[in-house]
């Protein structure tokens, strides 16, 4: 699914990294939250951002986008829009209106589920799986193995942020998937 995207992809995303705000000591005394929500008001950075992760991936080689909730679904209709495809709504609990099948897993402070559509994958259907943020990468697995198990192929996720020292982007490529994104920031 993947493009053949260069080692400079990141430095070449400097302007889009300064886009991203730093909000120290959220949600625990500590940690460095990387805020996408700034990015998100620049209507040309988003817009750069949506066009480059598009670019990073072969459109004729997936069907559908799942986003994650919540700022994974912005990032997602984007980039279902930019490449004309369908979009599938990964939601937490309880917020989908009628048959769902879910996926329950671990956070680092608890746990939680994921729900999707029952139906709206098929067996084959080629996935890309979409988040604004790769930490742990526990809610992506989450969401490809909820995603796997109703038939889909992920083997593709695109992040606007990668933590890389939170081990996420290891975490998919053991199970099968390849992680890429804008950006990464050093530490937690």
């Amino acid at each position: 699914m993947t493009t053949d995207a260069s080692s400079d992809t990141m430095a070449q995303n400097d302007d889009l990294k300064a886009l991203v705000r730093t909000i120290p000591d959220y949600p625990i005394p500590g940690i460095l939250f990387r805020d996408v929500s700034t990015l998100l008001l620049d209507g040309a950075g988003f817009r750069a951002a949506i066009d480059r992760l598009a670019a990073m991936i072969d459109p004729d080689s997936v069907d559908l986008i799942a986003g994650i909730e919540a700022r994974g679904f912005i990032v997602a209709a984007g980039l279902s829009y930019a490449l004309g495809k369908g979009k599938v709504m990964l939601r937490k609990k309880g917020k989908l209106p009628g048959e769902t099948v879910g996926i329950d897993y671990a956070l680092e402070y608890g746990s939680d589920r994921i729900e999707m559509h029952l139906g709206a994958v098929r067996d084959g259907t080629r996935v890309v799986l979409v988040d604004d943020l790769l930490a742990t990468g526990g809610t992506a697995l989450a969401g490809a193995s909820l995603l796997r198990g109703q038939g889909a192929v992920v083997d593709t996720a695109l992040f606007v942020v990668d933590l890389p020292d939170l081990g996420g982007a290891a975490r998919l490529r053991a199970a099968g998937i390849e992680p890429m994104a804008l950006m990464t920031f050093e530490g937690h």
